[in-house]
């Protein structure tokens, strides 16, 4: 049988656009219960509005271990418990190595690597007492291979692959499911694609993916049966063969 979402809370990272945006909106209509978290005030606040009493606004800046923390603590306040952490915030870094700047990688890396390993740190201890949960995070297709147009945003996705197997493998005793969703090129802002009629045409050609098809395959992780983990799901345009 299916998991049901009703009631269930969420904190979904990057909620202020593209995939995040999708996932809680998508959530939303499944009954869950959304903490909403990213750096663009204004934009996450109407999300919320717009969704309801069922989802609160979360402003944070992941980059800023305070922020990260004080997410946790402001959702528990609020709900009383986190069931699910989707950590899908994250930058994107293309370039040669030789052009790049040391202190954007730093950030980079805080905000797709250190930040996730805090959040899911925070989030464990209530999952482990209740002997369930699910951790869901946001990798990428450079996380499984080594692009040389991304080497440093590749080595962060690299990172988040290794920390959700290890991580799985601790959970598992407590029924705590791990997993990792690596999409391919999806067509919204972190790569800088925000016009309706590119992501239209780029859709129709089968060069990228929407930020809905990255949710929908979250909400299939999440409502598996509680015998069944997602360990990895790589989604890739039909048309992008790397």
């Amino acid at each position: 049988m299916s998991e049901d979402l009703s009631g269930k809370v969420i904190v979904v990272t990057g909620a202020s656009s593209g995939i995040g945006r999708a996932a809680a909106q998508l959530l939303a209509a499944k009954g869950a219960r959304l903490a909403l978290v990213a750096r663009n005030s204004p934009r996450l606040t109407a999300l919320a509005e717009r969704l309801g009493e069922q989802a609160i606004a979360v402003p944070a800046d992941l980059s800023r271990p305070e922020d990260t923390d004080a997410m946790i603590a402001r959702t528990l306040a609020h709900f009383g418990q986190i069931d699910v952490l989707f950590a899908n915030a994250g930058i994107y870094l293309p370039g040669p190595v030789a052009e790049g700047n040391p202190d954007d990688w730093e950030r980079m890396m805080t905000v797709n690597v250190t930040s996730v390993f805090r959040a899911a740190q925070r989030v464990l201890p209530g999952m482990i007492a209740r002997g369930t949960g699910d951790i869901i995070v946001t990798s990428s297709i450079s996380g499984h291979q080594a692009l040389h147009w991304e080497p440093i945003y590749s080595a962060s996705k690299h990172a988040i692959r290794s920390f959700v197997h290890g991580l799985r493998r601790q959970a598992l005793p407590h029924g705590i499911r791990v997993g990792s969703i690596s999409p391919g090129v999806v067509l919204n802002e972190l790569w800088g694609i925000d016009d309706p009629a590119e992501i239209t045409r780029r859709v129709a050609d089968k060069t990228g993916l929407m930020s809905e098809d990255i949710a929908d395959a979250l909400l299939y992780s999440l409502t598996r049966p509680r015998h069944v983990t997602i360990r990895d799901m790589v989604i890739l345009p039909a048309g992008q063969d790397i």
